[in-house]
């Protein structure tokens, strides 16, 4: 089984997946928006420290944990800790992926479907008015956010059906390096904007009376998303990598490159939302204004923002694959199908569990549970549980069981291993803990 199995062909191919899952929209959308809720720069500075001491050694043990046992992430405890319990950490993390997807698979059908609107010139408007309307009018029309956002999930679908190698590989180590040449060239064209040094003020110079227990509790809660950490898509990745990788090494690569994509995206956006006067604090929508303004007073700015959507929805491809990814190989792996038949089913279900977050911006935007609508409480029920519980219990397989250090054994005996070890141990699950307590509302 093992052997037969599919693997990425290239050291670059490995970089370009496991940074394809780690770099998406949670770097251009929901990154600026939660630093923009959040008081800017005390905001970056607990989550650089939170991906530390989190998101790292999670990402270098989910690896470890999926080469060593080369399954799906279900099977791939039973592999390498067989007759344990161990196995309900990948039921966790399956769930996790079909939550995010639930909410993340609408993000994404928004940018689809700025790329024909800014190809037409929709979306050409420093007005902060305009733009909002032209939001507005896409999250209510129920036919084409649930078309949108279905279209995504067949998009996706049909490039897992080709596998690691030939699907997610090819793709993402085409268009990452496109991505991240086309934000450089918006942060160029931002940073010319005038009031642009408020927006960089406001990114880097930290005011630290905004930090509160809250503050600190969603960075955390952030590092869980952006590095793909407790949701199992990391585990499935290390199962496609080669022996001779290392994954200490690529995992900090990743960590880096993901946290230069996310202060790029910041550079492109807040001084457009200080030169045109947006809100900081608007949210899931702030990509969505402030991009096409910025666009809007060059010549031919609807083509850029055409490019920069469909680049973005690029982003999201790679994200959303590696979260697609974990459900389809455990359906096919473990009932023996092929792609062509698990895919499917997967699309279904997800399709069903999705049209709720879609609606709940439209026509559904009354309807709530606990307070919330069915977009924010699938967000808040992988970020904030889902997710944790899974990081938490990832912690405890590899610090205190035998066959969690054997894993970590396997990447030799140098300083990284030694550090997830010892962080594994201590500080990174009482940080989870906080996260879930979070959560649950008890803190």
């Amino acid at each position: 089984m093992a052997a037969a199995r599919d693997h990425f062909s290239s050291r670059l191919g490995v970089l370009a997946a496991t940074l394809g899952s780690a770099v998406g929209l949670g770097n251009i959308w929901k990154f600026p928006a939660l630093v923009g809720q959040n008081g800017g720069a005390s905001f970056l500075l607990v989550y650089i420290l939170a991906t530390l001491c989190i998101g790292l050694p999670l990402m270098i043990a989910e690896l470890a944990i999926g080469r060593a046992g080369r399954r799906n992430v279900v099977d791939v405890f039973r592999t390498v800790a067989p007759r344990s319990g161990w196995w309900l950490i990948g039921m966790g993390a399956i769930l996790s992926c079909i939550v995010i997807l639930g909410f993340y698979s609408d993000v994404a059908g928004w940018v689809f479907a700025y790329i024909f609107k800014s190809a037409l010139g929709g979306t050409a408007s420093a007005d902060p008015q305009t733009a909002w309307h032209t939001f507005n009018q896409l999250t209510g029309d129920p036919l084409a956010s649930l078309g949108w956002q279905w279209a995504v999930l067949i998009l996706t679908g049909a490039i897992i059906m080709r596998g690691a190698s030939k699907g997610i590989e090819k793709v993402t180590r085409v268009l990452m390096p496109l991505l991240f040449l086309l934000l450089v060239g918006i942060c160029l064209r931002s940073l010319t904007l005038p009031g642009a040094g408020e927006g960089l003020r406001f990114l880097f110079m930290p005011q630290w009376d905004r930090i509160s227990g809250e503050v600190i509790l969603t960075a955390m809660g952030l590092a869980f998303f952006k590095m793909s950490v407790g949701m199992g898509c990391m585990l499935i990745y290390g199962s496609y990598f080669k022996e001779e990788v290392n994954i200490p090494a690529t995992a900090l690569r990743v960590m880096v490159c993901d946290l230069l994509v996310s202060l790029l995206a910041g550079m492109a956006i807040f001084p457009a939302v200080f030169s045109f006067d947006f809100e900081v604090t608007q949210g899931p929508a702030l990509l969505f204004m402030t991009i096409p303004a910025v666009f809007a007073s060059l010549p031919g700015g609807h083509l850029l923002a055409t490019v920069f959507f469909v680049l973005s929805g690029i982003a999201a491809t790679g994200a959303i694959l590696s979260l697609l990814e974990v459900p389809v190989s455990c359906l096919a792996e473990r009932l023996s199908c092929s792609r062509a038949k698990a895919v499917p089913a997967v699309l279904a279900g997800l399709m069903l569990l999705g049209a709720p977050a879609a609606l709940s911006l439209g026509i559904w935007k009354d309807v709530q549970v606990c307070g919330m609508t069915f977009f924010d409480l699938y967000d808040a029920l992988s970020s904030m549980l889902l997710m944790p519980v899974c990081g938490i219990a990832t912690c405890l397989f590899v610090g205190y069981s035998a066959a969690g250090g054997q894993v970590l054994a396997r990447l030799g005996n140098g300083r990284a291993p030694r550090a997830v070890l010892f962080l594994c141990r201590t500080a990174t699950p009482l940080l989870i803990l906080l996260v879930l307590l979070h959560g649950l509302g008890l803190i």
